[in-house]
């Protein structure tokens, strides 16, 4: 049989920006719908992990398949079943993180109103970069998980295929240099959403220090460490 690229992605989540300040200002009702809207995404960060996990148990079970004979029909088809399961349980963890972030963007779109009753010019112009490169993100999150979608649908086509006792190592790699130019696809979904994300959060930043809001910064993975008891229940489900 003939390889199959490994694909290990991780999106690169949000800073998490704790609050010192309160009242009703403009800038700060777009503080407060900012930062529920990194609260909303959560859910998305808390997948990342555990879908890394799955990746790599699928891949553990291709090397399985592939370092078998035709001959040994029973264990391919064993081993198929499972990575089907595999992608059974990727498919659910994907649903939630676009059900994460389109709750996210909902939350983040209600900011758009509020950006011209800034009254500096300076803040402002801050505030439309920021407002740009996030709605970018959100677009960027849409391709990224179209193409995650049809990798996982290309991937289960793979493993109903090595059910096949008929099944020609042509059609087999046919099939398999698709599956890896999806992954290419991904990859580079993954990389233009990540940059969009580092983008945002410095453009974030500095609409927080343009309207003098008097915020205390924290990493996301200090959020993560709390996390990551819930992370590996998850991903034994």
């Amino acid at each position: 049989m003939v390889s199959k690229k490994s694909l290990l992605i991780s999106a690169i989540i949000l800073f998490v920006f704790l609050p010192a300040c309160s009242g009703k200002s403009a800038s700060e009702q777009i503080y407060n719908h900012l930062e529920k809207a990194v609260e909303l995404e959560k859910t998305f960060e808390k997948q990342q992990d555990p879908i890394v996990e799955l990746e790599q148990k699928e891949q553990e079970i291709y090397k399985k398949i592939i370092d078998l004979n035709m001959d040994e029909y029973d264990k391919i088809k064993e081993l198929s079943e499972k990575a089907l399961a595999n992608i059974e349980k990727r498919e659910k963890k994907i649903k939630l993180e676009k059900e994460s972030m389109q709750a996210s963007k909902e939350e983040f779109m209600k900011i758009e109103d509020k950006l011209t009753d800034l009254e500096e010019a300076s803040v402002q112009d801050k505030a439309d970069e920021m407002f740009a490169a996030m709605t970018d993100r959100y677009e960027a999150y849409n391709e990224l998980h179209k193409a995650y979608s049809k990798s996982l649908s290309l991937e289960e086509e793979l493993y109903t295929m090595l059910q096949d006792k008929e099944l020609e190592q042509e059609t087999l790699s046919d099939h398999i240099a698709s599956l890896n130019d999806s992954y290419q696809k991904v990859i580079e979904a993954n990389k233009a959403f990540n940059n969009l994300t580092n983008e945002y959060n410095g453009l974030k930043k500095e609409f927080y220090d343009a309207a003098g809001l008097n915020v205390e910064y924290g990493s996301a993975n200090d959020n993560k460490e709390s996390d990551s008891e819930s992370e590996k229940s998850e991903s034994d489900e």
